[in-house]
């Protein structure tokens, strides 16, 4: 599972470059990718699911309190997003979120320069 956080506007060509970029660093294959997730406002973002489509995966839209339940689990929390969202993260714990029971970060989150991806995994959600 992967997860992923952007500033608006991201396209659906960066955001696919940071999900492979994170795959790539773990060296599983894309094949493996079952769903992308992010925070339910961003989700609305277009690049969201142009990006599922592409990779033929679902799209999961966490809510804050999903994305909250997992906060201490995160490896490399952001100053800025929790500034702004008020959680430490939104690509790793997204990744655990939809990643479901027994969840875990197999690193911490990967940047480019408008996204970033972490990969998770688990029992599904």
């Amino acid at each position: 599972m992967a997860g992923i956080g952007c500033r608006r506007g991201t396209s659906a060509d960066e955001l696919e470059r940071v999900v492979r970029l994170a795959l790539g660093l773990h060296e599983l294959p894309i094949e493996r990718l079952e769903a992308i997730a992010t925070e339910s406002e961003k989700a609305t973002e277009p690049g969201f699911p142009e990006l599922a489509r592409r990779l033929s995966v679902r799209l999961v839209a966490c809510t804050v309190s999903d994305l909250d339940r997992v906060a201490g689990q995160v490896l490399s929390p952001s100053k800025l997003v929790l500034k702004a969202k008020g959680l430490p993260s939104i690509a790793e714990a997204s990744a655990l979120v939809v990643a479901g029971r027994g969840a875990r970060l197999l690193g911490a989150r990967v940047a480019s320069e408008r996204a970033t991806c972490a990969i998770a995994t688990g029992e599904g959600r």
